[in-house]
């Protein structure tokens, strides 16, 4: 938490305007950065004890400023457990967020398919997730200023913002598909034994992120809303094997259709 401390001191004194709102931008999910009239953008190198990014499709910058007249910040770029970071430095940019007095959190992911009924390009609302991270933000001691000991994580994702999030979605005329997010630990793709196993245990989709930062986030008090873009279709309804790139190319594609629905519920 000193560190935290440090790091809120640092930012506090480069923006002129504090945001209620933060947006995280998943693989090839950037192009909202375009909509957004810049204040500030901080590289996460120039913050103090921050974690960098360094996966393709991920910038590293946090960005404040308006979307729509709404004061927001944005993470281009996440961090990721299986870069080598702990719980405790995936989550760190989180508990800054909320020193600096972010309410609501949208998340936002490039996630593969595991429901048959999931086209590449997709958009999914997460309604649930299941974790199947070897650890936990929430590990060790508890900050009681922070949260508490065992919060509810029964209803992760908002429930008035879900049904917000589809009406917007059906006045833009964008299909918005619903399910459940697992989180993994990557970095390798899944097997077809793994997908399989997923789809038993009730995912729609399969993602390396997302579930470290929904936790913190809740943990903190904090309204969180869960976006995927869905990057393939299910094996084995299309028996293929995935890349990375293949990944960050249909994200940046049905990016667009994100950025129009992100806009709106902000």
């Amino acid at each position: 938490m000193e560190k935290v401390q440090i790091a809120y001191e640092f930012l506090i004194s480069q923006i002129s305007e504090k945001p209620k709102t933060a947006i995280i931008l998943g693989s090839g999910l950037g192009g909202l950065i375009e909509e957004i009239k810049i204040l500030e953008r901080i590289a996460y190198s120039e913050i103090p004890h921050f974690p960098i990014s360094t996966v393709e499709g991920h910038g590293g910058d946090l960005i404040f400023g308006f979307l729509n007249a709404v004061p927001v910040m944005a993470m281009s770029g996440r961090f990721h457990y299986y870069e080598g970071y702990d719980m405790s430095e995936v989550v760190f940019p989180f508990r800054v967020m909320k020193l600096l007095g972010v309410e609501r959190l949208i998340v936002t992911n490039a996630a593969g398919g595991l429901n048959e009924d999931f086209e590449a390009g997709d958009l999914m609302l997460i309604e649930d997730m299941i974790s199947l991270l070897p650890d936990n933000p929430l590990r060790g001691r508890n900050n009681d200023k922070l949260g508490p000991r065992f919060p509810d994580m029964s209803e992760p994702f908002d429930i008035d913002w879900m049904e917000k999030t589809k009406s917007e979605a059906n006045r833009l005329g964008l299909e918005l598909k619903t399910g459940t997010y697992i989180g993994l630990q990557g970095p390798k793709l899944e097997t077809k034994a793994e997908i399989r196993y997923c789809r038993i245990i009730g995912g729609d989709a399969v993602g390396m992120s997302t579930v470290p930062e929904v936790i913190a986030a809740n943990h903190m008090g904090m309204k969180v809303l869960g976006i995927s873009v869905i990057t393939n279709e299910s094996i084995p309804k299309v028996a293929k094997e995935f890349t990375h790139a293949e990944v960050v190319a249909v994200a940046n594609q049905a990016g667009k259709k994100l950025v129009e629905l992100v806009k709106a519920i902000v």
